[in-house]
């Protein structure tokens, strides 16, 4: 049993509350008794995170810019949803449609898991879809210019250890998937 105890939120206020980005400043009381008046957390939507697998044994990637670091990065699909509204596996589904024209016949949620826990509130749902294939064209928002990239997953880890692939919610959902799918394969052989 653990003797930590949660910190005790005093009272909130809203810094930036916009569409596109929520700030919000709390006052806090640490278990020690200390006051923290100016703690600031990102209230960020949650992520349906997907590793599509085709029947070549292939991994289908997205490339795109990202602004925060401006660099153009390989990563896998992904996108956020709101949680009160849609759940994880049909923003899965969702995502990996629009943002490549791949569907999967299989999806099987692999983890839940915190990006950044000391300043962000959102989970990220990382998902293994087999079978992937392409379907239709994709369905990109205005904000989005995406290239679909497809590597064998023979190639992976070496893209990794290159540094090519090296978005950290994307190398974690390859490990986790990929020794999911080992684990699998193992128990029907």
């Amino acid at each position: 049993m653990t003797k930590i105890k949660k910190w005790t939120t005093i009272n909130s206020r809203f810094v930036i509350d916009n569409q596109w980005c929520k700030v919000r400043q709390d006052k806090i009381q640490l278990s020690n008794g200390k006051i923290i008046d100016d703690y600031f957390v990102n209230l960020r939507p949650d992520i349906a995170l997907i590793l599509p697998i085709t029947p070549n044994q292939e991994i289908v990637f997205v490339r795109q810019y990202r602004h925060g670091v401006q660099e153009i990065l390989l990563e896998l699909p992904a996108g956020t949803f709101n949680s009160q509204k849609e759940d994880s596996l049909k923003a899965a589904k969702r995502e990996l449609l629009e943002e490549t024209g791949y569907t999967a016949s299989k999806f099987t949620q692999i983890a839940m898991l915190y990006d950044n826990p000391v300043k962000d509130s959102n989970k990220i749902y990382l998902f293994v879809a087999e079978d992937a294939t392409y379907c239709d064209q994709q369905r990109l928002d205005e904000t989005e210019e995406i290239e679909v990239v497809i590597i064998p997953i023979t190639q992976i880890k070496e893209k990794i250890n290159q540094g090519e692939i090296c978005v950290c919610g994307s190398v974690t959902a390859i490990l986790l998937g990929l020794d999911f799918l080992t684990r699998i394969q193992s128990i029907k052989n």
